[in-house]
């Protein structure tokens, strides 16, 4: 079956704004990030932190929209669906945010980014076993994928600029491998996905509010949300 084309007012603005953040490894390192001013890498890690967030917000709301019936629009948190980033230490509350360091601020952006990098590449494959999937659903998918790797290599050059430490990116290894050990049944699969996109959306805005503080952290000037 052909997939349909959805309208997605939001998507001409990623493919011009996306670009900013190159931080390719190459013989030199993260060269193309390194380049850059620790102020300018801040500012552009934001920015795609903030995109990945606005995507991954309305991909969510269209999948729920097309796939989830609304009787269990509330049930992807219950027992069994719990979000896989769960048992990470990350702050959360106003108050837990402000008592850690700088450095705590960004290698909790860190975990959560590596957390992810797995899960999206599984959803992605996942979403293209949907007959009815919209081809704007899967690209928004990808591009998130593709963003979250992008953002990895920025914090970890943030980190190195800020804070002299040698961090290195995720090596996908089998420990962080995301995978499913049983084939589900179709409304089992759907509400796993589900769960995986709520999750990511409520972690992408968590990624985008520790960037923010440090923000300003380093500028008094930098007004937070």
């Amino acid at each position: 079956m052909q997939r349909s084309v959805w309208a997605f007012p939001l998507w001409p603005c990623l493919l011009a704004l996306s670009a900013p953040l190159d931080c390719r490894e190459e013989l030199s390192g993260l060269s193309h990030c390194s380049s850059i001013s620790q102020e300018k890498l801040l500012d552009r890690v934001i920015q795609h932190a903030e995109l990945i967030y606005h995507v991954s917000e309305e991909s969510c709301s269209l999948f729920e929209n097309m796939f989830v019936p609304f009787p269990l629009q509330l049930q992807r948190y219950q027992t069994g669906y719990a979000c896989i980033t769960k048992a990470l230490a990350i702050p959360s509350s106003r108050s837990e945010i402000q008592q850690i360091s700088d450095k705590w601020l960004l290698h909790s952006v860190l975990m959560l980014v590596q957390s992810w990098i797995r899960p999206l590449v599984y959803l992605h494959a996942t979403l293209e076993t949907y007959d009815e999937a919209p081809d704007i659903l899967l690209n928004n998918t990808k591009w998130v994928s593709d963003k979250l790797n992008s953002l990895e290599q920025g914090v970890v050059v943030l980190i190195k600029k800020m804070l002299n430490e040698a961090t290195e990116t995720s090596a996908h290894s089998e420990q962080n491998l995301f995978v499913y050990n049983v084939q589900p049944d179709l409304l089992e699969s759907i509400m796993r996905d589900y769960t995986l996109f709520s999750c990511f959306k409520k972690d992408a805005h968590k990624m985008e509010i520790l960037l923010k503080i440090l923000k300003c952290r380093q500028n008094e000037a930098f007004i937070c949300a």
